[in-house]
This record gives C-alpha cells, structure tokens and sequence, in this order.
C-alpha cells in the first residue's frame, strides 16, 4: 500500500471513523474512502452494504471487480446502571462481540462480585464519559431510572449521534425524561430517536428476556443505521 494511503487509514481507524480500502483487481489501483464519501452508481452501493455488514470481500461493478476492505470502528456499548438487565445484557452483548462498559456511581450496584471480569467503572457518567467519549460506533443503554445518573448520558448521546440510544421506564416515566431533554435543548426530532421502552417489543418480563430484547434492537440499529452523506 501507498505510504500516504496507510498513513490516512491508520488516521482515520485511530479517530474511530469508518473507511474502506478499494483496490481494483484489474490494474492494481487502490484508494482509501471515508463514509460519507459520494462514490455514484453499482460501486457506491456496494460500499454501503459493506460499510453496514462490515464484510470484506469482492464485488463487481461497472464491469470491473474491486476488493473492499473494510474497516470498522469496534461497536461497544456503554450502559449507564450495574442492575440485573445489565449483568445479563454484558454477557449477552460479549458473546455478540461488542465491547461493553458497565458505569454506575452506586457502590452497592457497582461491584465486581456482581460483574466479575466486565469493564466496570464505579463513578459518576459526566466524569468518565470526559475520558471515554461517545461517538458514531457507541450504543448507549441507560437503565437506572434515576435522571441523576442516566440524563447527562442521554443527553450527550444525543448530541454525539450514537447509533443506539435506549432508555429503561414507562411511558409516563419517558414522558417526564422527554421533558428534561426538551429543557438541555434537544429537539423533537432527535428525543425521537430513543428507544423509550428501551429494546424491542418481545414481550420480555425477566432481566434476561429484556437484556435479549435490547441486544436485538441494538443489533438492528448498527445493522440498518444511515450511514453518513444517506437519508435514513
């Protein structure tokens, strides 16, 4: 690979940007692309369902075949509560091969006992999200019920445009959540996105079923998202 093409990949994986490495298979030609840049016709929509599978491999358009090889930030998922869905759902979510952060300032919760093994942080979500930001390739899953904890990671998941975002309650309990974020000024548009009941409709009553229910919705999410310069 061009020095200048490996320097920009290496840059672009290191940001946890999405890119693909084109190479045409019938002269050699190889070029980095970022998602979100405008490649038009059978190509382009070749890059986007690799860029959505994360699957390498080769395609043919145009009548000419190309190698795309694909590389993806990690997914993770960070979840905002150490309660019994979350001890299931970082179980679940290893199997998947998502990495997962379990955050709760609740010593009591918060206890390697509890998640032996597991990326554990037992301190507030505004401290240690200064030091793990959310981005693009993050599922934030907020579970404590308590807006102390849970509103400033909602709110900064909104802001950052994380794929996933799903919050534990009812739907009064939601209302009252779309009321405060409406007030840190999001807009409509972007408290719709939550998934407020949090994972998809199953019909899950235990802490296991639920964790199922949230997996599968965020494996959806990641799986459909719009990539960037696409219309959802």
């Amino acid at each position: 690979m061009d020095p200048y093409l490996l320097r920009k990949l290496n840059a672009e994986r290191t940001a946890r940007r999405a890119v693909i490495h084109l190479t045409d298979l019938g002269d050699g030609r190889d070029r980095v692309i970022r998602e979100g840049d405008p490649v038009a016709g059978p190509l382009g929509d070749a890059i986007t369902n690799a860029l959505r599978s994360g699957k390498s491999g080769v395609v043919e358009a145009d009548g000419r075949q190309f190698f795309l090889n694909v590389h993806l930030p990690p997914a993770r998922i960070i979840v905002i509560g150490a309660v019994h869905i979350s001890q299931a759902l970082a179980q679940m979510a290893r199997i998947a091969g998502f990495d997962i952060t379990i955050i709760d300032p609740r010593t009591a919760f918060a206890t390697q006992e509890r998640f032996a093994d597991m990326d554990l942080v037992a301190d507030w979500p505004e401290d240690v999200l200064k030091a793990r930001p959310l981005d693009a390739y993050t599922a934030l899953v907020a579970v404590t019920h308590d807006p102390k904890i849970d509103d400033f990671p909602l709110s900064q998941a909104l802001a950052m445009g994380c794929f996933y975002i799903g919050a534990l309650g009812s739907r009064k309990t939601h209302a009252k959540r779309v009321e405060r974020l409406t007030t840190l000024g999001h807009g409509e548009a972007a408290i719709a996105c939550i998934s407020a009941p949090i994972g998809l409709d199953i019909g899950a009553a235990s802490p296991a079923e639920i964790a199922v229910a949230i997996l599968a919705d965020i494996v959806a999410h990641l799986r459909r998202r719009p990539l960037l310069g696409t219309t959802p």
